[in-house]
């Protein structure tokens, strides 16, 4: 049975026993940190992009992998009617005991039957599709869960970065034949791994093309300081 870790970490972070930080390991060949603070974080210390969203939630809004729900805690502060959704029990756990009046404990697939306003996706939500030959499947489901007239708010960025750079001023990719933004992770903390998981990075003209293809309009709504932006997706109908 695959372990919760991100659960765990929050939930030790929340009772107030912060030992050590999440461990991530990636398929790029990184090990890196990722301070459990972080994801507790307020209005203040979030990246630019995420406090823009937020400011373009509008109606109903579905926070989908909303972590120890720092994004729907601050728009339930202002009156927005939000929902949190994730597949953590830990992470779930924790928005309740910060307050959160309504999460739900999910697989975003297993997920379905009310409609929102505005689906929001941040800390790279986009990467929950997991793959590139997924986003078909990732957007239609997305669809069924907008109400008329909705929107969906996203970030994520384009590592292209993180590949070797040639004297032309190209990147040189190892696998032509996969998008070189499908990415796998482990999570450890306290000595336990999470079992691997895929994890998307998707450029924006990638999703621009994507949105395109399952009948999304596509606006670019702001850029990040390093190859990170936060788009706006809306269904051309309904």
């Amino acid at each position: 049975m695959d372990v919760d870790i991100f659960g765990k970490a929050m939930l030790d972070y929340q009772a107030g026993r912060y030992m050590e930080d999440l461990t991530t390991y990636s398929s790029l060949g990184d090990k890196d940190s990722l301070p459990l603070p972080y994801l507790f974080r307020d209005f203040e210390a979030m990246p630019g992009l995420e406090q823009e969203a937020l400011q373009h939630c509008s109606g109903r809004v579905l926070d989908i992998g909303c972590g120890a729900g720092s994004h729907s805690l601050y728009l339930q502060d202002r009156g927005y009617s939000v929902t949190g959704l994730d597949h953590s029990e830990g992470a779930v756990a924790v928005c309740r005991l910060r307050g959160l009046k309504n999460v739900i404990c999910s697989d975003l697939y297993a997920y379905s039957g009310t409609k929102f306003d505005t689906l929001l996706l941040l800390m790279n939500g986009i990467g929950l599709a997991g793959r590139l030959d997924k986003l078909d499947l990732f957007f239609g489901h997305l669809k069924a869960l907008l109400a008329p007239g909705g929107q969906i708010l996203l970030d994520s960025s384009d590592i292209i970065y993180m590949y070797e750079q040639d004297a032309d001023g190209g990147f040189w990719v190892p696998d032509r034949d996969t998008y070189y933004g499908q990415v796998e992770f482990t999570l450890e903390y306290l000595g336990e791994k999470s079992a691997p998981f895929p994890w998307l990075y998707l450029d924006y003209n990638t999703l621009q093309q994507a949105a395109e293809v399952n009948d999304f309009n596509c606006e670019l709504v702001s850029k990040g300081e390093h190859y990170d932006y936060l788009a706006k997706l809306a269904p051309k109908r309904q």
